[in-house]
């Protein structure tokens, strides 16, 4: 026979994994804050392939849990919901950085590192929204940290219009305009998905409060 606190204690365990798939995403970051800072037209993405499979891998195991486990601490929806939503932050920045080193030769004189800081900034306010959770969800702090990642956000769709402006008027080599504008673009949309995953978890406080 089964008590309660082992069906719910089994539900807890999504706690963890929706905490480590926020950790993994926040490494994604780090590592693009060192690929920007490499310099090299030929860049290692190790880093990158490692997260992404941790992502990739905490993805699955909520899924399969999911399915396994009769009473979640959270409502399902809002587990899968928030799963999705973390796993694309990854995703989006592999993308970047798959595309960027195709390149990295004609552009490393471009600054990437302080969007990838930006970027880095909003995984871990969404990582840290994501770890209170399971510390009672206080709406304050909730708030404050969804505030926070609204505002990065904001910012880093200012600089965008910034770029534009900058790129059409000074840089004069059409394809490498091209090119910068599609990488830049990856970027803001990655922390737009760090966006997106913290309107999930802000959603789900407002729910349980």
């Amino acid at each position: 026979m089964f008590s309660l606190q082992t069906i719910f204690g089994k539900g807890d365990k999504f706690y963890g994994l929706l905490e480590a798939s926020a950790e993994a995403a926040r490494q994604s970051a780090q590592a693009l804050i060192a690929l920007s800072r490499q310099k090299t037209p030929n860049p290692s993405l190790d880093e990158f392939r490692v997260a992404r499979r941790r992502e990739k891998q905490v993805f699955n195991e909520i899924s399969a849990e999911l399915v396994n486990t009769f009473v979640t601490a959270l409502e399902r929806e809002d587990i899968e919901a928030l799963s999705a939503a973390l796993y694309k932050i990854p995703k989006t920045i592999e993308k970047f950085a798959e595309r960027y080193a195709l390149f990295a030769a004609q552009i490393m004189d471009v600054d990437f590192e302080s969007r990838a800081i930006m970027l880095e900034n909003g995984c871990a306010v969404v990582a840290e929204m994501v770890g209170l959770l399971r510390k009672g969800m206080p709406l304050d702090k909730m708030k404050a940290l969804n505030d926070r990642m609204q505002a990065i956000e904001g910012e880093a769709d200012r600089l965008i219009l910034d770029l534009y402006r900058d790129l059409f008027v000074k840089e004069n080599d059409v394809a490498r305009l091209l090119l910068r504008k599609d990488l830049f673009e990856m970027l803001e949309k990655a922390i737009d998905r760090c966006r997106d995953a913290g309107n999930v978890v802000y959603a789900i406080a407002l729910k349980n409060s």
